[in-house]
């Protein structure tokens, strides 16, 4: 069990680099703001360029980053949980895909259709898409391995389906920069929409922090000390359902944060939910603004798609966990 005292100094540690992050998030990119004659002229009414491109796109996409990261990280650390699987996450298992062909449809089918909309969309595919995996993964025995494969399998089918449509639609080709994980283009509009159903779905994640501690002690231990394996389960699907989707509806397949935070917040906290799920929360929110921000200056003056940064890192760690799972089989 972790102690009091260095849980409060990751906390402490945790907090002061959000806060790092999100100054750079704010301040720095193609449009350099000075942080104190923005809030001067933000305090007098006297809105400049500089004001208002801090208070209508770098704000928002700062609390985009901080919510949807810390949305992948837990939907990740549920899922690991749940399945027992270390290489799960909401892309290997074909969640993120699922959502993003059914947004795609959505758009093709129904043009005029609001991005509120969408979400309901992103839920039914990211459903679809999980059910998908476990369904093949099932036949003839389910292994962490098999899972893991059949995900990728499952995911990238997903992905070249949804890019099919997209090269062969040219009305909705622009939203392939979409589909690499984006929050550049996004604003208070997308906040408010994202914001109601995280909340629900991080609520849900956190009330079953103690029943998926008791679920790591083992599945015959944890039916023994009275929980109800089923109802943890379908809670903590529906959770993912939830924050996978409307993280996908409104900033694309942005991949690997939910593979790569939980192991690390594990490495940090232990095995014990009731820590692993906030402090996931955070680190997954400083991720997404720190890959951000670096998105932001790979190909300066122009913006890369965050998801391609969170990529890049996330690969080489996916490899790495499934060359430990082979070792571990054989």
């Amino acid at each position: 069990m972790i102690r009091k005292t260095r849980l409060i100094r990751l906390l402490v540690l945790l907090i002061v680099l959000i806060g790092l992050s999100s100054y750079l998030s704010l301040f720095l990119g193609v449009t350099t703001i000075r942080p104190l004659e923005a809030i001067r002229e933000w305090s007098s009414g006297d809105l400049s360029k500089e004001t208002l491109v801090l208070t209508t796109l770098r704000l928002p996409r700062l609390v985009l980053g901080l919510i949807l990261g810390a949305n992948l990280a837990v939907a990740g650390a549920l899922m690991q949980a749940v399945t027992r699987n270390p290489l799960a996450s909401p892309q290997v298992f074909g969640v993120n895909a699922g959502a993003s062909l059914f947004v795609v449809l959505a758009l093709l089918l129904f043009p005029a259709l609001g991005t509120a909309n969408l979400v309901y969309f992103a839920f039914l595919g990211a459903m679809i898409g999980g059910l998908l995996v476990f369904s093949f993964a099932s036949v003839r025995g389910m292994t962490s391995l098999k899972l893991a494969l059949v995900g990728m399998a499952i995911h990238l089918l997903l992905t070249s389906l949804t890019k099919g449509l997209i090269l062969f639609n040219d009305r909705i080709t622009n939203v392939l920069y979409w589909l690499s994980g984006s929050i550049s283009d996004s604003g208070w509009l997308e906040v408010r929409l994202i914001v109601p159903w995280s909340i629900i779905g991080l609520i849900l994640a956190l009330s079953l922090a103690k029943s998926l501690a008791i679920f790591q002690l083992g599945q015959d231990v944890a039916v023994g000390l009275g929980q109800n394996i089923t109802r943890i389960r379908m809670l903590a699907a529906v959770a993912v359902v939830l924050l996978a989707g409307v993280t996908v509806a409104v900033a694309g397949a942005i991949g690997f944060i939910g593979l790569m935070v939980p192991h690390i917040v594990r490495r940090l906290v232990g095995e014990d939910y009731r820590y692993v799920l906030p402090v996931s929360a955070l680190c997954g929110g400083l991720l997404l603004t720190s890959a951000d921000v670096l998105a932001r200056f790979i190909a300066y003056p122009y913006e890369s798609p965050v998801g391609i940064v969170t990529a890049l890192l996330g690969a080489p760690f996916f490899l790495y966990l499934a060359k430990r799972q082979t070792k571990g089989v054989a």
